[in-house]
This record gives structure tokens, sequence and C-alpha cells, in this order.
């Protein structure tokens, strides 16, 4: 039995790329005349990979024709630089570096040396300030691991000094709990069109969305037509819930976090690329991710990784690992975008680039625990080009929801859709303005937030998770978040990075807290 890479295929690469020249005005007609004539298919496939590998002759011509495209300069070049000095020269409002600190001191006053008991109810030891996540080690020897409260013998956090609690060490862990939550609550739905995420929902009386999905109750031949996510179903419906699974939403806020722990707020986008090859499992990076890892190991550096027969240089990845950004730089959106600049461009350009500043932006305004969501998403604006498409769809998403106020969400996704639907399901654009949708309309209560970003459709998992974080820091604690989310997570989160399986959000938020201390 032969192995089909996704994401990496020449023939499904090319495809990608036509619609990618399309969307960002290449005149790519030769091109795909060309490509048709040979006997390609016209259209890309919904997933990773088209389902019938193309003749070696195809593959080769779809290899040639990859660069042909590479050579098209898009008219958007000028309106939408990938270079961040450029980025700024393009944003008459890029906000001010703040006046006064937004570091706090760290606290003087630790509690007593004995497990505390998490918002959860599962009790863990908390870390010493400059505590640091483990380095990579045999699993047996790796402290922390293992599964939760019942794993016996097993400890449940690396660390056991404890430090007193600030507000900016609540927001993270809420952040961190939010993030979780609507990460999982989108999971069983990803990749399903929108009509059948609301006749499941609707079919067990949970529509509009109000809580996690569930297969109890709903009509066997419903379930035949519109089936679960495979990877997520036994670990993400309301009745098979038991912690954090694994999710790539997850694993890159972590990956951020030993970027900081091990190169400082100084990284370079080599460090982060250095970083991916040591703790990375390949097999769980994905589209630009994915492409930008293969070109590492072919020997390319960034910025290349990103522009070499990459077709999803602008869909979602560097929007879901822009949290971290946010988080560690509360009250200078400026920072934590640029930040974002550095991490975004070893695999993204353009609005691919400027959707993770955006979030970053928004973050950072959010973690400082001064402002509403709307101030934030207004300072998100601030860092990107006014004239790009991504301000264009963010601006698109926050007009139709404010137009909606008061009315049913169902309306503004079904404005979305008809005006972004065309778009592959991961493409940053139409996600983004849903997560700026989402954010709005809810006015920033956390549960509203969360549903209405996974009751869009689209990338559900990973806008629920940015929705959560930024709805978490602005609900400022975990315990203002409402147990129904939070209890399910047990305070474990099971990751695929080396040596941080059943880390603790408490732990994580302790570790994040650090970092934005940290000079």
């Amino acid at each position: 039995m032969s192995v089909r890479l996704t994401w990496v295929q020449p023939e499904d690469l090319l495809t990608h790329e036509l619609r990618q020249a399309a969307e960002d005005g290449r005149d790519a007609a030769a091109i795909r005349t060309r490509w048709q004539k040979a006997g390609g298919p016209p259209a890309p496939p919904p997933t990773g990979a088209s389902p019938i590998p193309a003749t070696p002759h195809l593959r080769t011509l779809a290899e040639e024709l990859l660069d042909d495209l590479s050579r098209l300069l898009p008219p958007t070049a000028q309106s939408e630089p990938t270079n961040l000095r450029q980025i700024r020269s393009a944003c008459p409002h890029w906000p001010a570096a703040p006046t006064a600190p937004t570091r706090q001191a760290p606290p003087t006053t630790p509690h007593p040396t004995v497990p505390g008991r998490s918002p959860q109810g599962v009790e863990r030891h908390h870390p010493e300030p400059g505590a640091v996540l483990p380095e990579r080690s045999a699993p047996e020897e790796t402290p922390g691991r293992g599964t939760g409260p019942d794993t016996p013998g097993k400890p449940h956090s690396t660390l056991t000094e404890s430090t007193a609690a600030t507000p900016l060490l609540d927001r993270l862990h809420a952040a961190w709990l939010g993030r979780a939550a609507g990460c999982l609550l989108g999971k069983p739905v990803e990749k399903l069109p929108l009509p059948a995420i609301r006749r499941l929902a609707a079919a067990t009386g949970n529509w509009p969305l109000s809580t996690w999905f569930t297969a109890r109750g709903v009509p066997g031949h419903l379930l035949a037509r519109h089936p679960w996510n495979r990877r997520s179903a036994t670990t993400s419906l309301a009745e098979n819930i038991d912690g954090m699974p694994e999710d790539d939403d997850l694993n890159y806020p972590l990956l951020g976090l030993l970027l900081l722990q091990r190169h400082t707020k100084a990284f370079t986008t080599t460090h982060l690329a250095g970083l991916w090859l040591d703790e990375l499992p390949a097999g769980r990076a994905f589209t630009a991710e994915r492409v930008a890892y293969r070109n590492l190991l072919l020997g390319l550096t960034p910025p290349h990784t990103a522009l070499h027969r990459n077709p999803f240089r602008e869909w979602i990845g560097a929007l879901i690992r822009a949290d971290i950004h946010g988080w560690t730089h509360p009250g200078n959106p400026a920072a934590g975008a640029e930040q974002a600049h550095r991490d975004a461009t070893l695999t993204h350009t353009a609005n691919g680039v400027y959707g993770a500043m955006f979030i970053a932006a928004t973050i950072a305004e959010a973690a400082a625990g001064t402002t509403d969501v709307h101030q934030c998403l207004r300072t998100g604006l601030t860092v990107v080009p006014p004239k790009s498409r991504l301000s264009q769809a963010v601006r698109y998403g926050i007009n139709a929801a404010t137009k909606a106020s008061g009315a049913s969400f169902d309306t503004v996704v079904d404005d979305l859709h008809a005006a972004y639907g065309h778009h592959h399901w991961v493409h940053v654009l139409p996600n983004a303005a849903l997560i700026a949708a989402a954010l709005t309309h809810a006015d920033g209560d956390f549960t509203g937030s969360i549903c209405r970003a996974v009751s869009g459709g689209w990338d559900t998992d990973s806008n629920g998770a940015t929705a959560g974080s930024v709805a978490g820091l602005l609900a400022g604690s975990p315990g203002a978040l409402p147990t129904r989310w939070t209890d399910p997570l047990r305070n474990r989160l099971a990751t695929s990075v080396a040596g941080l399986d059943g880390i603790g959000f408490d732990t994580l938020a302790h570790l994040t807290h650090t970092e934005a201390l940290r000079r």
C-alpha cells in the first residue's frame, strides 16, 4: 500500500495555486488552459489530496506550471506587502508603544508549597515564577505526563511552587481555557458544510448553538448523511469529552511558549524553523505549515519557505499561531503584531500574515483588561493595511454583525457565506470575517462568542479557539467562565508536542505569565 501524503501533491497544489491566482488578480488563463488540455482537474479537492494520484506526466507538468505561476506578480502586491516596514508604512493608525510600563512586577508572596485546586477541580501543583517547560526527554522520564487525576502514580504538574494570583495571570488562565473550549466545541463539525452543522445541532434542540454537540437523539439517517469529523467524534462530543484532546490549534501555542522560553521575544523566524524541526511532528502540520516544513527539509530558508510551491500562504494557519504573541504583550498591540509577523512569515505571505497580526494585536489589547471587544477589534485592524482584502473582510464581518444586532446570528452567517463562500473553508478571509462577526455580535460574551464562531461553519475548531481566547481574556478569570465549558476539560491538555502531554491549563497560564513579564 502506498502512502499518499496530503497537502503536498503537485497536482493538488497546482489547482489550489490557480484558485489563489484568481483571488489575487493574476492572469493565469494560459496556464489554466494548458493544465486542463493535458487532462488536469479544473478545481482543487476540498480535502488534503485528490482521491486518485496523477500520472507521472501530469505530475511533472504540475511542477512546471507551479513555477510558471510563481513568476506572475499579483496586482495586489503594492496594497498587500509582506515586508514589515512596508506594512507599517501602509497603516496610518499603527498603534503607539505604551508610554507606561505594561508588565506587572512578579508577585512576592507565594502560596504554601502544597497542591492547589484549580477551578476545574483537579489538584495540581503550580509553577515557580521562573520555571520553564521541560526539554524533550523519553516518555518515562518526562515529569508532568499522564492523562490526569485517574492516572495512578503520575504527577499532574511539572512544578511545585505557587505564586500569588494577579489579574493578568487570571486573564491568561481564562484565555487558555477559552481557547481549548472553543476549539473542542468546533472539533466534531470541522469540515462539515454549514447546512449539516445546523441540522445536526437542531436535531437535539441545540440551535441556536449553546452547548456541546451530541450524537444522542440525532436520527440515524442524518448521521449517515452528515457524519461527524472522524478524527474528533470519539473525543469531542458531549458524551465523550474527557479532557482536552490533541489538536494543532493547541499545539501551536505550546510551541510558541517553547520558542519564547528558548529564544526570548527577540526570536527570529529561523529560530522558529529550528524549533519546528526539533519539536513539531511533521504529520501534525497541515496546509501552509506542511508545505513550509517540506521546504525546510529541502534546504530552503525563510522567507522562501512560505513562497516555494505554497498555494496555502494566505490561509488560516498563521492566524491560529498568533495567540501567544498577544498574550505575552498585554497592552502593547504593536509589539504583539510584530512578533506575530516574525512567526507568520515562516509559512505565509500578505493576507495570511495580516490574519496573524490582526489577532495578535486584538488579543494584546484584550490582555490589558481595560477595554471591550469592540475596541479590541478596532485596535487589531490598525496593524492591517486598510486596502488589503483581510482588512476588508474583517470590516465586512464587523459591519454585518453590527447591522444585525438583536437579530439572529444566522442572518449574519448567511451574509458572510454569500460574500466569501467561494473561498476554501481554510482560507483566512472568510474565517477572519467570521471571527470578527462572532465577537461583535456576542458583544464579547464567552458562550455567545464561541458558539457563534463555531455555528458559522468553515474552520470551526480554529474559529472557536480564537474567539474563545479573546472572550476568555475579556471575561477576566477562569471563575467567570461557565463551568459547562471548563469542567469537561479536567485541567488536562493532550498534545503531540513531546514531553507536554497532560499538562494543565493552570500551569500553562503561569508559564505564559512568566514570558509576558520577561523583558
